[in-house]
């Protein structure tokens, strides 16, 4: 089972994506600036790092969406995070949040006008196997529900 989509539980995996703007937006706001700079430990990303690697992960969702929707039996392409990662300390986490809002509604729309068959369409992740579109949309919102944890409990130590 891949392991983002099992945090769903029951959840619906379109309808948690589509609010994960608004509770980061709410979250980015509980922790003010100086909440949104603070690392919870060594080496661990601030509030500020993990909207940087939002964005950057949804770039690469809208990427693995399209290629899947576009190609039979697309193969997707893993990324290194921390690889990526390596900027995050440069960049406005207010930017990563806007980045990452239009993208997702961009990526919602996307979702939204799929038509019904293309939630089987099979693709490859090389590290975990073979899924469909739906479970690359289940990914996104158990990708979302991880990091809304760790921000909401970030937010709690700042009040």
């Amino acid at each position: 089972m891949n392991p983002y989509a099992s945090q769903l539980g029951s959840r619906d995996a379109r309808g948690a994506i589509s609010e994960t703007p608004g509770q980061l937006a709410q979250l980015v706001e509980r922790l003010g600036p100086d909440g949104m700079q603070r690392s919870p430990a060594p080496g661990k990303w601030s509030p500020r790092e993990i909207l940087c690697h939002l964005a950057d992960c949804e770039i690469a969702f809208a990427f693995r969406l399209r290629q899947a929707l576009a190609e039979p039996h697309h193969t997707i392409q893993p990324f290194d995070q921390n690889a990526w990662a390596w900027n995050y300390g440069q960049l406005d986490g207010e930017a990563a949040l806007e980045t990452f809002s239009a993208l997702r509604r961009w990526n919602v729309a996307l979702i939204a006008g799929a038509p019904p068959e293309a939630y089987a369409k099979e693709v490859t992740h090389p590290e975990r196997g073979t899924m469909t579109f739906q479970t690359l949309i289940e990914t996104m919102a158990g990708h979302d529900l991880n990091h809304l944890r760790q921000l909401e409990t970030l937010a709690a130590q700042t009040a």
